[in-house]
């Protein structure tokens, strides 16, 4: 689906030690190291700009490293679907919006409005609403009213998005242009606040958003050592240190799953 030589790595500096080996063979220009963790607006936008200073019409795909997916082929044929779609959405940003499968509380969730392309399996929505992270009671309203998981998993030409960036955080886009070296680069990330893609700039823009449903690929977040838990007994993988108890295991091991996660 993508060429190696046109994919990226965003990565952080202190997390060197994890990705040292698994990226061995990538070449160090497809490495974008951050000196530090300073949200995902941030870690987006330093890619963005190394983009656009190459091909400023690239179309972008960015893919979270945490996540899950019990089908793949159906999650590739969503990610297919909304890069062919983008020809005709040139100012939007496409969000592939996983079908909720009951109440998550620390997901995002989005509403969709009305339908512009109607395709089975991924119909294509405006975005009406975003709510990040809501309480039970809401995430329960908002799952029976057709509501659907914030992926992140986000498509659009790069220029969109950082027309999005400059209008929600620029300041962020406006100090990175002037970035040219490491020495810029440390002193940037020493200087900026944190800055969250989805809070700050997507939940901020509905109307400049379309959503691809995604209702087959069986999306999951890792961020939570519950959830790869429950991935894992899903699909009966039982890892030496879960014991046969299986949910039971997680109050004492939960420090364990985070630190391998880490």
């Amino acid at each position: 689906m993508f060429h190696e030589d046109r994919t990226l790595f965003v990565l952080a500096r202190a997390h060197q030690p994890y990705y040292r080996d698994q990226l061995a063979g990538v070449h160090d220009r497809r490495k974008i190291v951050q000196p530090l963790n300073r949200g995902t607006a941030v870690a987006m936008a330093l890619c963005l700009q190394f983009i656009a200073r190459q091909d400023e019409d690239a179309l972008v795909a960015f893919f979270p490293s945490d996540h899950h997916y019990s089908n793949c082929a159906a999650f590739r044929a969503s990610v297919e679907s909304g890069l062919g779609l983008m020809a005709e959405y040139p100012q939007s940003v496409l969000i592939v919006g996983a079908e909720a499968r009951y109440p998550e509380e620390e997901y995002g969730w989005i509403e969709p409005g009305r339908t512009l392309v109607h395709s089975l399996p991924n119909p294509l929505l405006r975005v009406s609403r975003f709510w990040e992270k809501p309480a039970k009671a809401h995430a329960e309203t908002l799952q029976k009213r057709g509501c659907l998981w914030n992926t992140f998993v986000t498509i659009g030409l790069a220029g969109a998005f950082l027309d999005l960036l400059q209008a929600t955080v620029p300041q962020l886009s406006r100090s990175l242009e002037h970035v040219r070296d490491d020495l810029e680069l440390d002193r940037f990330y020493d200087r900026i606040e944190p800055v969250d893609f989805s809070r700050a700039v997507l939940a901020r823009m509905p109307g400049r958003l379309v959503v691809l449903h995604d209702a087959a690929s069986g999306w999951t977040d890792f961020g939570s050592p519950r959830r790869v838990i429950d991935v894992l007994m899903r699909h009966n993988i039982r890892p030496s240190w879960l014991d046969p108890n299986g949910a039971n295991a997680l109050d004492t091991r939960q420090d364990r799953v985070a630190t391998s996660m880490s």
